[in-house]
């Protein structure tokens, strides 16, 4: 079963034209598994979330993107499996290619499996997947939920919620797509990708040291708190990166327009 995870993802696509990897199932090992959130700016511009398992990336689009409110549910459409070498794309997929359109790392990093049960696989297929997550935005505690019961003509059970559950990085006051909106990978915006930088299978994410976003978060707010009449865009220049690294606990600051 494990060798036609990748078939209908592969059926989808002509690797002649499109840069996207075909991609292999890859051997489970003994590393925590990976996730990697893609900006995707396709026909509309959404969030492709994406969790290893089973040698794949389970994957999911999430049309706002993840919200670090626990009260907002985010819809997320699950879709194909994506190979694991999809972790590392980022580019442009060419016009009258599936998807066609900008795409860049928003996220990238480590999950763990939390519950129910003791296999996420089991998990998944019950409709609740709960997990922890260490990325460079991403922090914390969040659940992947299936809508069930809706009775719409053709559902394929596909519909999920995306969630943050509340523990210290849990913040409502934060948009964290508006604060941090660049590639980890680049430092790019979306529509900043060249056409000819299509396949980066091996860029590497930021320095050690790099802050993370929370811990640029919690600088402002001291900075704020300290000179309440420093202009916006001195505020706005503290945070010209998005790549980070250990994950103090996020504060609540002021809202900033996206850059």
């Amino acid at each position: 079963m494990a060798g036609n995870l990748l078939k209908k993802y592969q059926t989808m696509r002509d690797f002649g034209d499109t840069p996207e990897p075909a991609g292999k199932i890859k051997p489970v090992k003994g590393k925590k598994p990976i996730f990697v959130i893609q900006k995707h700016h396709a026909s509309h511009l959404h969030y492709d979330f994406r969790l290893e398992m089973e040698g794949v990336l389970k994957s999911w689009a999430v049309p706002k993107g993840p919200s670090y409110d626990p009260s907002v549910k985010r819809l997320a459409m699950m879709t194909e499996d994506h190979p694991y070498d999809y972790a590392s794309f980022e580019g442009v997929i060419p016009e009258g290619n599936y998807g066609a359109g900008n795409v860049i790392i928003w996220d990238q990093g480590t999950w763990e499996f939390i519950e129910p049960g003791d296999d996420a696989v089991k998990a998944l297929r019950s409709g609740k997947l709960t997990f922890r997550m260490e990325g460079k935005k991403m922090f914390g505690e969040w659940a992947l939920v299936r809508i069930s019961g809706r009775g719409k003509k053709g559902d394929k059970g596909n519909e999920w919620l995306l969630l943050k559950h509340r523990d210290e990085f849990a913040n409502e006051k934060i948009d964290v797509t508006e604060v941090a909106p660049r590639s980890v990978v680049s430092n790019k915006l979306v529509d900043e990708v060249s056409p000819k930088k299509v396949w980066q299978s091996n860029r590497k994410a930021g320095g050690k040291g790099t802050p993370t976003v929370a811990a640029k978060l919690e600088k402002e707010a001291k900075a704020a708190t300290k000179s309440p009449r420093r202009s916006p865009r001195a505020a706005s220049s503290r945070s010209r990166s998005s790549r980070a690294q250990s994950p103090p606990k996020a504060r609540p600051t002021r809202r900033r327009q996206p850059r």
